[in-house]
């Protein structure tokens, strides 16, 4: 992107919490409303991968890379820290790029994040004494699955109550109901922010009422 020394210059503003950041572009081509549906994973740092949107091959931005690079506290500010009696989560998943860009969403949604790169480390750290409220699990995983991982939670007496979300590029009825029968309690497409929050939400909140 080149600044330009003189007239205008379009620039993306993002706000959030009475702070805002301006991201500088070359142009703004149009602006479309649009469910997203990554098909390939990005390889460069700011890239969640490419779309095709509007019937066009598009890159698309991962606004998470650069809000700190305004703010290097943007995530991690006092007021969005969890508390001591936040909810604790376990994010199994064997890409770093997944994990990377995940946490921090959880993290400024007011959860305490520990990340895990396979379900044999999943495993470990849920028998390692630390408590955990939500499990959030990939699906496609070397070695050891999703769904192999939540059986394996489910014939756990000290876990089998834990409540499991699956995560997967891929949400179809058939992996659903192949998911029911390991024992998730919800499953959501990666890409699927809001409605992994909202996933979140609704289980915790199922743990309140039952406690």
């Amino acid at each position: 992107v080149e600044v330009q020394s003189q007239g205008s210059q379009p620039i993306l503003v993002f706000a959030d919490d009475g702070r805002s950041m301006g991201l500088v572009v070359d142009e703004i081509i149009d602006i479309v409303e649009e469910r997203l549906n990554i098909e390939v994973a990005g390889s460069q740092d700011g890239i969640l991968g490419s779309a095709v949107i509007k019937g066009q091959a598009t890159e698309v931005i991962d606004v998470g890379h650069f809000l700190p690079m305004a703010f290097a506290d943007w995530f991690s500010r006092k007021e969005m820290r969890p508390s001591a009696s936040a909810q604790s989560v376990l994010l199994v998943d064997d890409s770093a790029f997944f994990r990377n860009m995940l946490a921090p969403v959880l993290k400024a949604a007011g959860y305490k994040v520990r990340t895990a790169g396979g379900a044999q480390e999943g495993l470990a750290a849920l028998r390692s004494g630390q408590a955990f409220d939500v499990v959030l699990t990939d699906i496609e995983m070397p070695e050891m699955n999703g769904f192999e991982f939540a059986e394996n939670i489910r014939g756990d007496h000290n876990l089998n109550q834990l409540p499991i979300i699956a995560l997967s590029a891929m949400v179809s009825p058939a992996a659903i109901e192949r998911g029911r029968q390991a024992g998730f309690h919800d499953y959501v497409a990666k890409f699927d922010r809001p409605g992994l929050i909202a996933a979140l939400k609704e289980q915790t909140a199922e743990l309140r009422r039952a406690a």
